[in-house]
């Protein structure tokens, strides 16, 4: 069966949407709003050790709708970082449903396992993220993806955190 969903690189034209994006309550409740939103996301653009995602689903019959953002990272790009003891190769990863609509459909869960099975079959050999320990909504879409808890809640640069990963090796 196809895939409902289709991952594109991010590009400069789709700052427009993950602006509105963004401003969403439920987005920027644990995203935060941007400073610096051109520079911040030329930044990520630019940064190689970071792919920015726009996700689409896409139903028979109509156009692709642009859904999601996703991002994956080097998790050895930074020092120190909470999954610095992850493989080389490892990624981290980061997503959010922009259209409110598209929230508690599963689409969540579904796309972190399609996201995780393209990282797996690039050679990382596993996964790492870090939702908000109050975020219920992603910690159970990373459950169902297959993700386990490892440690937390943990302080990071980034926030507070819990830690959770998936292996490529192991069974989810």
């Amino acid at each position: 069966m196809d895939s409902p969903y289709r991952f594109r690189p991010a590009a400069r034209a789709d700052l427009p949407m993950l602006l509105r994006w963004r401003a969403e309550p439920e987005v920027l409740l644990w995203w935060g709003a941007w400073q610096h939103p051109e520079a911040e996301f030329e930044a990520h653009l630019a940064d190689p050790a970071m792919a920015l995602w726009i996700i689409e689903h896409v139903a028979p019959g109509r156009q692709p709708r642009p859904f999601a953002f996703a991002q994956d990272y080097a998790c050895h790009a930074w020092d120190p970082h909470p999954f610095s003891h992850l493989p080389p190769g490892s990624r981290g990863v980061d997503q959010y449903i922009g259209e409110p609509d598209m929230l508690d459909r599963g689409h969540g869960s579904a796309l972190l396992r399609e996201q995780c099975d393209r990282l797996f079959a690039k050679g990382a050999p596993a996964i790492g993220t870090d939702p908000h320990p109050d975020n219920t909504r992603a910690i159970r879409a990373y459950e169902k993806a297959g993700f386990a808890l490892v440690s937390g809640p943990v302080e990071t640069r980034w926030g507070r955190a819990l830690l959770m990963e998936r292996w490529a090796d192991r069974p989810r």
